[in-house]
């Protein structure tokens, strides 16, 4: 009798931790459509009534619950807010030269994953980015600070070199490849991180944001792109 219970009961467990995951995966699904809902209408130019009164920052001086997380460039031509049509307490965002990231950047977003239970991370590069154009071009050993985002960008741009193709090829595959080593590096150095998205609490996307057309390209097989995104 006994055993019988104790199975019924592993059964109930794992049924229950089966749903628990299918549930966070579907949280981390719809997040991803409503910010390219957000891109689509920022696309449009009919962007969507947003309240950002009094009676909503009173409501969010209660606490905060971002569905989502967006990591990009500081770069002035893409606000995340505007370009996916979200209001005060919509996204949690964080923002550096090249959309690097270090311990101070993971902390944040551990922090959103973790605390605020985001279920998705966006990592977002952009065209014609600055930092990527500094690193192409950087003879001998970059210095100072901006020798750092450099540094960094680095190993992007050498990959990107190693596909070969057109100056504009390599610029825009460096691009990508960025995005893709940012992901790489919140793999390897945090675990808090690697674990949400083990465990289908935390969706990770990774995408290029297109300056002239306003449209946010999904990159790899990682998220499947809405029927409206055109690959370029």
């Amino acid at each position: 009798m006994f055993r019988r219970s104790f199975w019924v009961s592993a059964v109930l467990v794992f049924m229950v931790s089966i749903s628990l995951a299918f549930a966070s995966e579907q949280k981390g699904d719809e997040a991803f459509g409503k910010l390219m809902d957000g891109n689509k209408r920022f696309v449009s130019g009919s962007l969507a009534q947003k309240d950002v009164g009094n009676s909503r920052r009173k409501e969010l001086l209660k606490g905060q619950s971002p569905f989502a997380i967006v990591v990009t460039c500081s770069d002035s031509r893409l606000s995340p807010e505007i370009i996916f049509d979200q209001g005060l307490g919509d996204i949690f965002v964080i923002r550096t030269a090249g959309n690097l990231l270090d311990p101070i950047a993971l902390g944040s977003i551990e922090y959103a994953a973790e605390h605020l239970h985001s279920p998705l991370l966006l990592i977002l590069g952009h065209e014609q980015c600055g930092a990527v154009t500094a690193a192409m071009d950087a003879k001998g050993k970059p210095e100072g600070n901006i020798g750092a985002i450099v540094r960094k960008i680095m190993p992007a741009v050498k990959a990107a070199k190693t596909k070969g193709g057109t100056k504009d090829d390599i610029f825009n595959n460096a691009i990508k490849e960025n995005v893709s080593v940012q992901e790489k590096y919140i793999m390897s150095k945090s675990p808090v991180l690697k674990h949400l998205i083990e465990k289908g609490e935390l969706k990770v996307v990774a995408a290029v944001y297109h300056l002239g057309s306003g449209e946010v390209e999904i990159l790899g097989k990682g998220s499947s792109a809405p029927a409206h995104m055109h690959h370029h």
